[in-house]
């Protein structure tokens, strides 16, 4: 699994479709943006790693992670994070997991987050998604698990 963590002061998701646009998932104030890729051999425990890694972290102010000041996650599912650029002009998306493989193992993560004690906003999966977010610092990580 790869996840890009961002520190945020709020974030929000906005999916648009036939019937308009409507925001599925909000954070205000301090919390992090989780932008959450799955690959082929991906698991549940690596899920479970990832939730409790999320929840520790200690990138938000003075060194402190969710955890600590019960700060909100936003999580959006992105195969994008599996593209391969190295040759070529167009990407390829081969390492990316397919969505029956990966939307399980994303809400995984989210509910394993949850279940630490985490409140958790989302994405909708294999949606068109508008995502809007304050990156504080500006502060970004790269987790592979």
């Amino acid at each position: 699994m790869r996840a890009v963590v961002q520190r945020v002061d709020g974030a929000s998701v906005v999916v648009t479709d036939e019937s308009g646009s409507e925001t599925v998932g909000e954070i205000v104030g301090e919390g992090l943006c989780v932008l959450v890729g799955v690959a082929h051999e991906d698991t549940p425990e690596q899920a479970e790693r990832l939730a409790r890694k999320l929840w520790s972290l200690r990138i938000l102010e003075g060194e402190k992670s969710c955890s600590d000041v019960n700060a909100p996650l936003l999580v959006i599912s992105q195969f994008t994070l599996y593209g391969d650029a190295r040759k070529g002009r167009r990407p390829t998306w081969n390492a990316a997991a397919p969505g029956p493989v990966a939307e399980p193992l994303v809400d995984e993560v989210v509910a394993r987050l949850r279940e630490l004690g985490a409140r958790v906003e989302t994405g909708r999966f294999g949606a068109s998604m508008r995502v809007s977010l304050t990156n504080q610092g500006p502060f970004t990580v790269i987790l592979d698990l």
